[in-house]
């Protein structure tokens, strides 16, 4: 299905961008990872905008077009009691400017079929305290999706997946933690990947504009004080 197809994949070079860069070339794709991090296509800060032209002009000159891009990179995480006017912009601008803009580099260069998948997040409709910037930039890619799948319908099929609770390490939870979600465990890269192929492929033709949330149920389930094993305590108390 994915045989000679051309994959971008931001922030590919650990954890869940990992796990679909793997599952990618597993299926017979051509993949083009940019990540901070090293690995073997491209290293470089997805902030910068001559980096994110410099990264296009690359995989153009290497494949000729793209079949998918998948904006996976993750933005900084800081509070509004920490994170610095520079901070909070540096996040929106590798969480949502860079999935705007390459996508806007490489409009003339989508292959037939082609599809974007963006990875937001649970917490574009959910938060934790102090996590303002990695949040925004959540919301704003799950909005960016609904725009860009209009603007580019009939070209692109455009989505994005939603992850919870991924546990990079594949650990195994049990207790309060898994019983949280009524899957009944916590998640891992593979329940992230096996979509985004899913989204990429024929199959998910008739879908465009989407968020799809994976996260084993937890953002369904209400949680009270003393529910599921989970005690309120105040901060400072054992």
């Amino acid at each position: 299905m994915f045989e000679n197809k051309v994959a971008v994949v931001t922030g590919g070079a650990k954890g869940i961008g990992k796990a679909i860069v793997e599952e990618c070339q597993k299926e017979g794709a051509k993949v083009c990872v940019i990540d901070l991090l090293p690995n073997d296509y491209y290293v470089g800060d997805l902030a910068d905008q001559t980096v994110l032209e410099d990264f296009a002009r690359k995989v153009i000159a290497d494949y000729g077009h793209v079949d998918y891009l998948i904006n996976n990179a993750l933005p900084l995480m800081k509070g509004i009691h920490e994170c610095s006017y520079e901070e909070f912009n540096y996040a929106l601008r590798v969480g949502v400017t860079a999935p705007f803009y390459l996508t806007k580099l490489f409009a003339c260069h989508f292959a037939p079929g082609a599809a974007i998948v963006n990875i937001s997040s649970s917490r574009d409709r959910m938060s934790q305290p102090q996590t303002e910037s990695y949040t925004a930039a959540k919301g704003g890619i799950s909005a960016l999706t609904h725009a860009l799948a209009v603007s580019l319908g009939g070209k692109v099929r455009v989505n994005a997946v939603s992850p919870g609770w991924i546990d990079t390490n594949y650990t195994v939870y049990e207790g309060p933690d898994a019983d949280q979600q009524p899957a009944g465990r916590v998640g891992n890269p593979m329940d992230i990947a096996n979509m985004v192929l899913y989204l990429c492929s024929d199959k998910a033709g008739f879908i465009t504009g989407e968020n799809i949330c994976i996260d084993g149920g937890m953002t369904r389930q209400m949680i009270y004080h003393n529910d599921f094993g989970w005690t309120l305590r105040e901060e400072g108390t054992e």
